[in-house]
C-alpha cells in the first residue's frame, strides 16, 4: 500500500527532501506543514507551522499520515517527535531530550567532554560579569556562542576584547537572543577548513552520508556577519577515504556509544559542524536534523530512494540499508533578500524560475518564497536554493551561477564564490 508523507517545516531543506520524496514508488501523497511555493509543486501544503505541535498530531490524524520527517530544529526542541510518538504516529528525528544537544550549547559540548569528542575548550556563563572577566585574560580570536538555537546567528567571533564584551553584553544584557542567549559558552577559536557530515543514527547503528561544505558568512571572501548558510558543495573536497574513518573513529564511534551510556534515546540525523584543524577534526556544534543548505546538495547526489533510509532510521533498522550515490559534484548558491541576515523587505516578485530551471543539471529549490496572486514572492532572508551537478566543481559552479544569473528580484543579494 503507497503511503502518505507528511513534511514539517517551510524552508530550501524542506522543499529538497520533498523533491526527493516525491520521487518514491512507494509515496502516494505528500504534504507540507506550512510549506513554501516549492512544496506546493510536490505535494498539498498546510497552514499549519511546525512549532504548533497538537494541530499537527490533529492533522495527521486526521489524514492518515503513515509517516512525518521533522525540518526545523525548534519543532524538535518543541517537542513534535515526543507527541507523536505518544499519539502512535511514526516520524523521524529525536525525541526534545535528545534534541537538546542542539538546542542547548553547554549540554551538547559537557556531552563532548564527558565521552573524549574532540572540540574546542570552552567555558559557560549566566553571569555577564564573570563572562567579562573571562574575556579580558583570553587569547584572541574567541567564539561566543548563545546556548540556545537562534537560527544560526547566535555565534559571535571576537577579534580582540572589544569585540567580546560587545557579544556577551548583547547576549546576558540585551537579551539580543532572547531565552536562547540567556547562558553562553565562550570558546577557544579554532583554525583549519570547516566541513558538514550528515549521519542517520538509529539508536544502534550509523550511515555516514557524503561531506559537504557551508559558506556560512554573507559576503564574498568569508566576510560579513553569519547566516544560516548562503551555499553548499558536495563533496567538499577536503576528506578523503582516512579522513572519513578517522571522522568515524573519533566523532561518530564516541558518539554512538555515549548516547547508549546516557541512555539519550537518539534516532535521526546527526549533523556535526567540523572544524578540519592541523590536530584532526573538530566539533564545532552538534545539529539534530538535517542541514540547510546542505540539504539541497544532498539530495542532489541520492540517486535511491530516500524514504525506506528515513523509516529505516525510524524503525531501528538502519544497518541493512545501502543507498546509492552520485559521483557528480553538486553546488547550491543561495540567493538571498537584500539585507540578509539583517532587516529585509518581502513580497519582491521572482522572476526567471523557469529559464534557470531548463538549463541542464539545475534544480531550484525554493526557501523564503510563496505564492501571492498566481506570482512567487519573496517571504524570508534566504529565498532560493540554486543547485547545479556538474562532472567536476568548475563545471557544477559554472552550471549554477548561469542559472543564477537568470532569476532576479529587487534586492537579490548572493555569493559569488561559493565553492571557489
Amino acid at each position: 500500500m503507497k503511503k502518505r508523507v507528511l513534511v514539517m517545516g517551510s524552508g530550501g531543506r524542506e522543499h529538497a527532501l520533498a523533491w526527493k520524496l516525491s520521487q518514491s514508488p512507494q509515496i502516494e501523497k505528500i504534504y507540507a506543514a506550512p510549506g513554501n511555493s516549492g512544496t506546493a509543486q510536490v505535494g498539498e501544503n498546510v497552514a499549519i507551522v511546525a512549532e504548533d505541535v497538537e494541530k499537527l498530531v490533529e492533522f495527521a490524524k486526521a489524514n492518515r499520515i503513515d509517516f512525518t520527517i521533522v525540518g526545523p530544529d525548534d519543532a524538535l526542541a518543541a517537542g513534535v517527535v515526543d507527541a507523536f510518538q505518544k499519539a502512535g504516529l511514526k516520524i523521524f528525528g529525536p525525541p526534545a531530550a535528545a534534541a537538546r544537544l542542539e538546542s542547548s550549547k553547554a549540554f551538547a559540548k559537557e556531552f563532548m567532554r564527558r565521552h573524549g569528542i574532540p572540540t574546542a575548550d570552552y567555558r559557560e556563563f549566566t553571569d555577564c560579569t564573570e563572562a567579562l572577566e573571562f574575556c579580558r585574560s583570553a587569547k584572541y580570536p574567541l567564539v561566543v556562542k548563545a546556548d540556545g538555537l537562534a537560527l544560526g546567528k547566535g555565534v559571535i567571533i571576537a577579534q580582540n576584547l572589544a569585540e567580546a564584551e560587545g557579544a556577551v553584553r548583547m547576549c546576558l544584557e540585551d537579551g539580543a537572543f532572547g531565552a536562547a542567549g540567556k547562558r553562553i559558552v565562550v570558546e577557544e577559536f579554532l583554525e583549519g577548513v570547516e566541513c558538514s557530515i550528515h549521519a542517520l543514527v538509529d539508536g544502534s547503528s550509523y550511515l555516514l552520508l557524503p561531506d559537504c561544505r557551508d559558506h556560512k558568512k554573507a559576503f564574498d571572501g568569508n566576510t560579513g556577519p553569519n547566516t544560516g548558510g548562503m551555499g553548499t558543495i558536495s563533496p567538499s573536497g577536503s576528506v578523503d577515504e582516512a579522513l572519513r574513518a578517522r571522522i568515524c573513529r573519533e566523532v561518530l564511534d564516541p558518539f554512538l556509544a555515549g548516547i547508549q551510556k546516557d541512555g539519550i534515546a537518539f534516532r535521526g540525523m546527526l549533523f556535526p559542524g567540523l572544524m578540519l584543524t592541523a590536530e584532526g577534526p573538530k566539533v564545532l556544534e552538534f545539529n539534530c536534523r538535517w542541514g540547510d543548505p546542505e540539504t539541497q546538495v544532498l539530495v542532489r547526489r541520492l540517486s535511491s530512494d530516500l524514504l525506506p533510509l528515513l523509516e529505516a532510521t525510524a524503525d531501528g533498522t538502519l544497518a541493512k540499508e545501502r543507498p546509492e550515490w552520485d559521483a557528480r559534484v553538486a553546488v547550491c548558491v543561495i540567493l538571498a533578500s537584500g539585507g540578509y541576515p539583517g532587516s529585509y523587505k518581502k513580497g519582491q516578485v521572482i522572476s526567471g524560475l523557469d529559464t534557470a530551471g531548463e538549463l541542464e543539471g539545475v534544480k531550484i529549490f525554493h526557501a523564503g518564497a510563496k505564492v501571492v496572486d498566481g506570482q512567487i514572492v519573496t517571504n524570508g532572508g534566504r529565498v532560493l536554493g540554486v543547485t547545479a551537478l556538474g562532472a567536476n566543481l568548475d563545471e557544477a559552479r559554472r552550471q549554477g551561477y548561469l542559472a543564477a544569473d537568470r532569476i532576479f528580484f529587487d534586492g537579490i543579494q548572493r555569493r559569488n564564490d561559493i565553492g571557489a
